[in-house]
C-alpha cells in the first residue's frame, strides 16, 4: 500500500536548519509531484513547497528564498531544506503525493499524505 514517512523535524533556535527526509513507497514515486504542506496549532494546513515530476519546483512567498524542495527518484525519497528558521516556521510538516502532471498548491489536489512531522522553531 501506499506508504509516505516523513522525518527530520525537531526542535531548534530561530535561525538555524533543519532537514526534512519524506520516504515514499507503494506507487511510482517519479511520475508524481510531490508536496510538502505544514499545519500550525489552531490553522488550516497550508502549502509550503512542490516539485514536480520533471523537476519544477513552486514555493508559499512566506518561505521562497529559505526553503529548498529537492527529490531522489532513485531512492523515492523527497526532502525539504529549511534555513533561517523563523518560530512562525513552528508546524507539523506533511509531505503528500499527486498523480496529476500539474503541480497544484492546494490541500485537496493531493492524493497521498504522510503522518507528519513536527517542526519548533524557538525564539
Amino acid at each position: 500500500q501506499v506508504q509516505l514517512v516523513e522525518s527530520g523535524g525537531g526542535l531548534v533556535q530561530a535561525g538555524g536548519s533543519l532537514r526534512l527526509s519524506c520516504a515514499a513507497s507503494g506507487f511510482t514515486f517519479g511520475t508524481h509531484t510531490m508536496g510538502w504542506f505544514r499545519q500550525a496549532p489552531g490553522k488550516e494546513r497550508e502549502f509550503v513547497a512542490a516539485q514536480g515530476w520533471l523537476g519544477s519546483t513552486y514555493y508559499a512567498d512566506s518561505v521562497k528564498g529559505r526553503f529548498t524542495i529537492s527529490r531522489d527518484n532513485s531512492r523515492n525519497t523527497m526532502y525539504l531544506q529549511m534555513d533561517s528558521l523563523k518560530p512562525e516556521d513552528t508546524a507539523v510538516y506533511y509531505c503528500a503525493a499527486d498523480r496529476a502532471l500539474v503541480v497544484a498548491t492546494s490541500v485537496s489536489a493531493y492524493d497521498y499524505w504522510g503522518q507528519g512531522t513536527q517542526v519548533t522553531v524557538s525564539s
